[in-house]
């Protein structure tokens, strides 16, 4: 990854350490999540996962991914995570970039 990469996923908050079993949530809306989305992810769109999070995932120590296209709604989502009391919370990025890192593949439809 160049340098500017870096810079940007740094400000971002993203990270690169993931916690094992985690469940990945793709904050994209439904289209950008009908176009590929990695594999096992449930879509929550950043507008409305603060009212999705609790039905979906009642555990608030479970460890959880956000992702989106480039990391921006995934840092917001993160944020509106921790503030509902989710302590287990990772800014996963960008979905190309994050399925690299987790090995995963990017589904269709």
């Amino acid at each position: 990854m160049s340098i500017l990469g870096n810079l940007f996923e740094n400000i971002m908050g993203i990270e690169n350490n993931f916690p094992a079993g985690a469940v990945l949530i793709d904050v994209r809306n439904q289209g950008e999540y009908a176009s590929g989305f990695i594999e096992g992810a449930i879509s929550m769109p950043l507008d409305r996962i603060s009212q999705s999070i609790q039905t979906k995932i009642p555990e608030k120590n479970t460890p959880i991914i956000v992702y989106c296209l480039s990391g921006a709604r995934s840092a917001a989502a993160k944020k509106g995570l921790i503030k509902l009391g989710y302590t287990n919370v990772s800014n996963g990025g960008g979905v190309g970039s994050l399925a690299i890192k987790l090995q995963k593949t990017i589904c269709r439809g």
